[in-house]
C-alpha cells in the first residue's frame, strides 16, 4: 500500500504547472504546492478516500490560492519574464515562440477562465471534476470553459498592433 506522501509526490509536477498558471511567478508558485502538500497531509483525515487523490489535490490548490489572492494586495508581476523562462523549456525556437504567445494569451484571460481550460484542457480533468475542484455547477464551467475557449480564438484571429517606427 502507497505512503500519503508517496501518492502526493505523483501529483506534485501536474500541482506545479497549475499553480505556475494561476500565480505566474515561481516562487508563489512553489510556495502554493508546497502549502497545498502542507494542507493534505495535516488533513488527510478529511479526505473521501472513495474519490480521486488528483482532484482533491487541485482543490485545495485553488482554495489556497484565492484565499491568499484576497488577503495581500495585487504585487506588480513581471509576466513576460516568467513567460521566457517556460518557452526556455522547449527545444526549437518556433516551438518557443508559439509555447510563449498561447501563454500570453492564457494571461490576459480572466482567471476563473484560464483555471477551466488549464484543468480540463491541459490537466486532462472532466468537466465533473473539474466542476468540483471548482466549486462550481458544471453548467457554469462548461459556460467560463465556451467564453475563455472564444477569448483565445479571438485572440488569436486578430493581429497583432502594426507599430508605426518614427524615423528621423
Amino acid at each position: 500500500m502507497p505512503r500519503r506522501s508517496d501518492e502526493i509526490e505523483i501529483n506534485i509536477p501536474h500541482l506545479r504547472r497549475f499553480a505556475l498558471a494561476l500565480t505566474r511567478n515561481r516562487d508563489q508558485a512553489d510556495d502554493l504546492v508546497h502549502d497545498t502538500v502542507e494542507r493534505a497531509l495535516s488533513r488527510w483525515y478529511l479526505r473521501n478516500p472513495g474519490l480521486a487523490l488528483r482532484p482533491w489535490l487541485f482543490a485545495i490548490l485553488r482554495n489556497l490560492h484565492i484565499s491568499g489572492h484576497r488577503k495581500r494586495a495585487r504585487l506588480p508581476v513581471d509576466v513576460d519574464a516568467e513567460i521566457d523562462s517556460i518557452a526556455s523549456l522547449r527545444s526549437t525556437a518556433e516551438d518557443r515562440i508559439e509555447l510563449m504567445q498561447v501563454l500570453q494569451m492564457l494571461t490576459r484571460l480572466p482567471e476563473d477562465q484560464r483555471a477551466a481550460i488549464l484543468l480540463v484542457s491541459v490537466e486532462g480533468f472532466t468537466y465533473s471534476e473539474t466542476a468540483r475542484i471548482m466549486d462550481i455547477p458544471v453548467g457554469t464551467l462548461m459556460s467560463r470553459l465556451s467564453r475563455g475557449r472564444q477569448r483565445l480564438r479571438d485572440m488569436v484571429d486578430t493581429p497583432p498592433e502594426q507599430r508605426l517606427r518614427r524615423v528621423v
